[in-house]
């Protein structure tokens, strides 16, 4: 019984970073801003990691469920 919130937040965890994480691949590759206002490594950088963070504790949620 208690799977399934874990089930269901691993997954949108892992569905957003997946996400987040194909979006910067898709706007770097056009060479197009990935935030308005911040510069393009610091931009590039953090969301990078928080993909990966997402994606990660995503995986991890699914894992432990």
């Amino acid at each position: 019984m208690e799977s399934g919130p874990a089930v269901f937040s691993g997954a949108a965890f892992a569905l957003f970073g997946g996400g987040l994480l194909l979006w910067l691949v898709a706007r770097v590759s056009f060479r197009a801003p990935v935030a308005h206002g911040v510069s393009r490594p610091l931009a590039v950088t953090m969301t990078a990691l928080f993909g990966t963070l997402f994606l990660a504790v995503g995986c991890w949620l699914l894992s432990a469920a």
